[in-house]
């Protein structure tokens, strides 16, 4: 007994030395963290190739490069590329020769295919040169074609076309513009008339063919393109496309399947239904046609993406695999006649796969932390890369082992994070007075002590079809908000996704107040269930739906000493009207906004503002098209006239994201001293 006590104060002192050589993390830390791309495999299973941002809060000086690594990690990762612009759409040839990438090099106008001759080395070669730029590229499944997106100008198949178009704009003397048809934003960016084509070019040509200047959907003034694949012979492309986009304001668009000739002529609709269809994959013997399906115009204010198999061809025997798990297909490959795919779980993303031809689901990531993301698989199906990151690690690549293990191929930040003090996120389910069952993360902060006490931290997720996971995060790094000494808690209320159809479905008509109330109630749950929490000191915030669901805790609570909302609406009816898309907030409210709904007239946070007391930070991006900066404004006027005491912060070069390093770092100071101030 003596000898055991000994150990265990010597482990206890070991641990506690252990954590006093560690630090809380830092902007600076975070934000200067190498981020890791998605990795490609070569066909054979032997190379893995992914790029690396390397951040400064100059922007300037980042750097974006192609990396490679022996898929076994017998080997370091070494950098392929070098230089300044950033690399994308990465893929290896058949004969794992090469590697086809978009970039926008010295002298590239717009960007363009570059190949790289990874078994001979040399710099890469220039494959386009299109003026209106390329991108997303593929390779035919002989080697000997590209294809590849561009987006072009309406009725302008050729590039002299494009080129002519272009020039006469520069040369108008008026700057407008003219729109008849809805949407006008998207995002942060005002819509252009340029529409997405397909396009292939043979290796050793020069001369890059329209797909679709023979397609009557593409003169339509909805056409918006989707994904693409080539056909198993290479003689067509399948691609998804939108082809009624001009309805977004008073129904859901549909995307179909539709099949073209390389050599020229009209599209083929593949899909007739009323379903939306994405991401067309063929199985090798063409036997078989892939897509991710969607219920459309359902009037839920969420559906799940199906994974979907098509009888090639003929396009019978619709059969929908994985259904039973009732859970979001993130992405899937086919390789060696079996279906590879991640789907979302509970906060967590994991790795499963089946058979084409269907049957049961087989979990193959089974560590039970963190979440894979991207992954490739060699076309055996017998080598599994992924990208695999956790609460206290970010992006890195690793190999999946037999066992469903993993191990890392890449270790960009692990000296790095050796040096940081960060504590795995632990779960939480409550019972709410609803009787579901709802789902939180709680994170302690560095150099926690179980025997002292913490404000709690209420950290409200955007969407709502979204969740918390056990990931790595920069716009809310759990780590960064919980540095000064606060434990948050981090709830999946309803709306949220991972935790089946109907959970994400239920929140229709009931946008604020339901999902508000299991935020709160969580909270309570923590504070009883912990007695390391300060329930008397509780701040809250969010960023998105996170922050509309902040301002009605402003006008329905006075327990949270201080609010934080980003990118926020104030008034749901304002935010109809202004935003980038309008239909699904119609559907959740029950009707627009004229019809004067319950949903709209009893859950609008602007109508609760004689209640608005505490104080608050609000923040906002001047270009966010997603949420207007007039809500944020509403929302400031309210605060103003009630007095309350508040702070307005708007950054003129953010969208609905704070993505510029030194603004990311000023928006976390600012939230850090807001809160202290009313913690104290």
């Amino acid at each position: 007994m003596r000898k055991l006590l000994l150990l265990t104060s010597l482990m206890l002192v070991f641990v506690s030395v252990f954590s006093q050589n560690k630090k809380a993390i830092t902007h600076e830390d975070l934000w200067l963290m190498k981020r890791v791309g998605s990795p490609e495999i070569s066909p054979d299973g032997k190379w893995v190739v992914f790029n690396v941002t390397e951040p400064s809060y100059v922007e300037a000086d980042a750097v974006n490069d192609l990396w490679i690594v022996p898929a076994d990690g017998s080997a370091a990762p070494r950098r392929l590329t070098s230089g300044k612009s950033s690399e994308s759409g990465y893929q290896w040839s058949p004969d794992g020769k090469y590697i086809a990438f978009s970039a926008k090099r010295e002298g590239d106008e717009a960007g363009q295919i570059y190949l790289l001759n990874v078994k001979e080395g040399g710099e890469a070669q220039r494959f386009t040169n299109i003026s209106t730029g390329a991108g997303s590229p593929k390779w035919s499944p002989d080697g000997k074609m590209l294809l590849f997106n561009s987006s072009v100008y309406p009725g302008a198949y050729a590039d002299s076309a494009n080129k002519k178009i272009a020039d006469e704009r520069k040369k108008l003397k008026y700057k407008a513009r003219v729109y008849t048809q809805f949407p006008v934003r998207n995002f942060d960016r005002w819509l252009e008339d340029k529409q997405g084509h397909l396009f292939v070019q043979a290796i050793g040509s020069d001369k890059a063919k329209d797909l679709l200047t023979d397609v009557a959907i593409s003169g339509l003034a909805g056409f918006r393109l989707g994904s693409s694949v080539w056909s198993s012979d290479g003689k067509s492309v399948i691609f998804s496309a939108i082809t009624d986009a001009e309805v977004s304001a008073y129904q859901e668009t549909t995307s179909k399947l539709y099949t073209v000739s390389i050599t020229g002529g009209d599209a083929k609709l593949l899909t007739t239904d009323n379903d939306s269809y994405g991401d067309p994959q063929l199985s090798a013997d063409g036997k078989y046609l892939f897509c991710t399906s969607s219920a459309a115009n359902n009037y839920k204010v969420y559906n799940l993406d199906y994974l979907t198999r098509f009888d090639y061809p003929s396009m019978q025997n619709k059969t929908v695999l994985a259904k039973q798990m009732d859970r979001p297909i993130n992405s899937y490959t086919l390789a060696a006649n079996t279906i590879f795919f991640t789907s979302e779980s509970e906060g967590r993303d994991m790795l499963y796969s089946m058979p084409v031809t269907g049957g049961t689901p087989q979990l193959i990531t089974k560590g039970g932390v963190g979440s894979y993301t991207g992954f490739s698989v060699s076309e055996n199906g017998a080598a599994i890369v992924a990208s695999f990151e956790s609460s206290t690690m970010p992006t890195e690549v690793v190999r999946i082992n037999a066992n469903g293990t993993h191990s890392l191929i890449s270790n960009f930040n692990t000296e790095k994070l050796k040096k940081l003090d960060m504590n795995a996120v632990e779960e939480m389910w409550t019972t709410s007075s609803r009787g579901k069952k709802i789902h939180s993360w709680i994170v302690k902060p560095a150099g926690f002590d179980a025997n002292k006490k913490y404000p709690l931290f209420v950290v409200i997720h955007g969407g709502p079809a979204s969740a918390w996971k056990d990931n790595w995060g920069y716009r809310w790094n759990y780590h960064l908000l919980s540095a000064p000494g606060y434990v948050l808690v981090l709830t999946d209320y309803t709306g949220s996704t991972g935790y089946g159809e109907k959970f994400a479905q239920d929140i229709q008509y009931d946008p604020f107040k339901g999902p508000a109330d299991e935020v709160n109630e969580a909270a309570a749950d923590a504070i009883k269930k912990f007695a390391f929490i300060d329930g008397s000191k509780q701040v809250a915030g969010g960023a998105s739906y996170g922050g509309h669901l902040s301002n009605w805790l402003q006008g329905t609570t006075t327990h949270y000493k201080a609010l934080i909302s980003h990118a926020v609406l104030v008034n749901s009816e304002a935010q109809w009207g202004t935003s980038d898309g309008i239909y699904h907030r119609e559907v959740m409210a029950g009707g627009p906004p004229w019809e004067q709904s319950k949903t709209w007239t009893e859950q609008n946070p602007i109508r609760l503002a004689k209640n608005f007391k505490t104080p608050v930070l609000v923040t906002v991006g001047e270009q966010d098209f997603r949420v207007p900066l007039n809500n944020a404004l509403e929302y400031w006027a309210a605060l103003k006239r009630m007095k309350v005491p508040s702070k307005l912060i708007v950054f003129p070069e953010e969208n609905h994201w704070i993505l510029r390093g030194e603004n990311s770092k000023f928006f976390y100071q600012q939230l850090h001293e807001w809160l202290a101030t009313y913690l104290k």
